[in-house]
């Protein structure tokens, strides 16, 4: 057996039980939610906003969830939400009492919201095997696609993470792999990343649009600097020391900077790195930069 799938427990019985709990077959590989993860603060307050949010939108129905992992395995929840949400008319029994009529209509069930999601198969973090298993993991990644894409507005809590094991019975005994799994965003580098995103898209794709958005900058920049008796004519060159851009958030934030704080006429690399790692400084006390910036 892999000693790092002792570690993940502190006590023989804790083992055992995960075990029992979770027979896996020989060839057969499972990604778990650790035990080190019950309690995630953050994941509590997600499964609680899920099961509220379910029970707010089926109370007309007259259905309860207390448990995502006991209470959405076999289908009759999902299939009052998704037509609730998205009017989808699904064609499968309301209650399907075998592990075979469940496990048929959860592959309609998920087929059918796959093609609403337009998910390809390899995009899902789910499948009709784990929901029907009880797992926590993948039942979580389902509702919260749905929520992300029936309700955008609903509150979930950003940068979910939880520890995850993954077990493979091989012929030589139980293999494992520990990682980090995110089952929500972090907001904060998600808005960063398509602000980026949105930029690098224009310089390869538009160029012509990018000239456009230069003029306009430099309306910006010396409207502001002119004050100062400045004209800028050329971003790329006329940024490079750091002065312009000292002077342009000093105009901004409304305060002068002192002249022995930058290099007014900065006559080496070093003096012009001085002032654009001061520029950035401010820029980050600021509230205004929230993500690194290489000042070479």
């Amino acid at each position: 057996m892999d000693p790092d799938f002792l570690n993940v427990f502190t006590q023989p019985a804790t083992l055992n039980q995960f075990l029992a709990e979770n027979v896996i077959a020989q060839g057969e590989k499972k990604k778990l939610i650790k035990p080190t993860s019950s309690n995630n603060a953050k994941l509590e307050e997600l499964k609680l906003l899920l099961i509220d949010w379910i029970n707010t939108t089926l109370k007309e129905e007259h259905i309860v969830v207390k448990s995502l992992e006991e209470d959405l395995y076999d289908g009759l929840v999902l299939h009052h939400l998704l037509e609730n949400l998205g009017s989808l008319k699904l064609d499968v029994d309301k209650i399907a009492l075998t592990e075979k009529k469940q496990r048929q209509k959860l592959s309609v069930i998920l087929e059918a919201l796959a093609k609403c999601l337009q998910l390809e198969e390899s995009q899902l973090k789910w499948s009709v095997e784990s929901i029907l298993a009880k797992d926590l993991l993948s039942t979580l990644h389902l509702l919260v696609a749905i929520a992300k894409h029936f309700k955008p507005n609903l509150p979930m809590p950003s940068n979910v993470q939880v520890e995850t094991i993954t077990i493979e019975n091989t012929s030589r005994g139980l293999k494992t792999a520990n990682a980090v799994e995110y089952i929500t965003e972090d907001k904060e580098n998600l808005e960063a990343q398509s602000k980026d995103d949105a930029f690098d898209e224009l310089f390869s794709r538009a160029p012509d649009k990018l000239d456009a958005v230069k003029k306009v900058f430099l309306q910006f920049v010396n409207q502001h600097v002119g004050k100062l008796g400045l004209n800028v004519k050329d971003i790329e060159s006329q940024f490079a020391d750091g002065v312009i851009l000292l002077l342009l958030i000093g105009q901004l934030e409304g305060y002068f900077l002192n002249l022995r704080d930058f290099f007014l006429t900065p006559a080496s690399t070093t003096e012009m790195l001085h002032n654009v790692n001061l520029a950035l400084d401010l820029l980050t006390d600021g509230g205004l930069l929230n993500f690194s910036v290489n000042s070479e």
